[in-house]
């Protein structure tokens, strides 16, 4: 991608903050920081600032985005909410879960966030910088991963300008992500159904002792995180590794010491926590290749093998 302007970076602090909300405000990008990860906000009622957001990361325009909300009031302007929406929002927000619900008829929000679905995505996010953000933007934000379409996802500002550096207006710079994955993503079905649409840190266990059992999702993309292909490090990956093989960069986990880590001690917080950051590092090594230790499909184990999975799906 070629560069078109020079990327500010942000404090996070007042000054930084009220800078991002007057470039959202006037329809522009700034990458900021969430509990998951780092995200490309735009105004989600604008079908300006959105397209930018497409073009930035080259994303396909079939792959809808999440809107981001200060409070769970914003959100019943834009969705259906049910008492099983409520009562998850009441639980888990601020925090790292995405309802899809369906969409409201006078929803105020660019065409291309939904994709042309009748469904929206939505979440309320924690991280103290983001919710800053929104209170001062006033409008809820459409915010995918701060990555070129397919690359690693970012949990640091460093990670941001790595694919998106004059690709966009700012970048918040308020330090490494604290969770590390995306956050969950599930749709409430009418009926009284549900469907789990991506792993990630609000678990399937979690869910079902809320919710009861799921269904199966209908294999159509629904939400962000679905591609086949995705998170890549650009290099082929093979994965559940015990060793490196000639010229591969190992990822370490528990007892397998690699070139970097994601847990020494096997701990599946910590490896959330350090996944991208790992496959970043990958990515930068002149190793041509990467290998990535087992991990447990156990909790947040099954959102990091996710993860690696589709990183490690050959290219279409």
């Amino acid at each position: 991608m070629d560069r078109k302007s020079v990327t500010e970076i942000l404090s996070p602090d007042a000054k930084g903050i009220a800078r991002a909300a007057k470039i959202l405000r006037e329809g522009g990008l700034v990458a900021v920081p969430t509990e998951t990860v780092y995200g490309l906000a735009a105004r989600a009622d604008s079908d300006g600032a959105v397209a930018r957001i497409y073009d930035a990361k080259g994303r396909p325009g079939f792959n809808p985005l999440i809107v981001h909300v200060a409070e769970l009031g914003e959100a019943g302007a834009l969705v259906e909410l049910d008492p099983r929406a409520r009562a998850l929002a009441e639980r888990f927000w601020p925090g790292p879960l995405t309802l899809v619900l369906p969409r409201r008829a006078d929803a105020a929000v660019a065409s291309a966030v939904h994709a042309g679905l009748p469904t929206l995505a939505v979440r309320c996010p924690a991280h103290p910088v983001t919710r800053a953000v929104l209170a001062q933007v006033g409008m809820p934000l459409a915010a995918p991963s701060a990555n070129a379409s397919e690359t690693v996802s970012p949990t640091s500002a460093e990670h941001v300008l790595a694919t998106l550096d004059g690709r966009i207006d700012a970048v918040i710079d308020a330090g490494p992500a604290e969770q590390g994955l995306e956050s969950t993503i599930i749709a409430l079905r009418q009926g009284g159904g549900w469907s789990l649409l991506r792993e990630g840190p609000v678990t399937r266990d979690t869910l079902r002792a809320v919710l009861g059992e799921e269904e199966a999702a209908s294999g159509e993309i629904e939400a962000p995180g679905q591609l086949a292909r995705h998170y890549a490090p650009g290099k082929p990956v093979r994965l559940g590794a015990s060793n490196a093989q000639a010229g591969e960069f190992l990822i370490g986990f528990g007892a397998v010491v690699g070139d970097v880590t994601l847990s020494p001690s096997g701990d599946l917080q910590e490896a959330a926590r350090n996944l991208y950051a790992c496959l970043h590092l990958a990515k930068a090594s002149p190793k041509p290749r990467v290998a990535v230790a087992p991990v447990p499909e156990d909790g947040v184990g099954r959102a990091i093998n996710d993860r690696l999975r589709r990183a490690a799906a050959p290219a279409t």
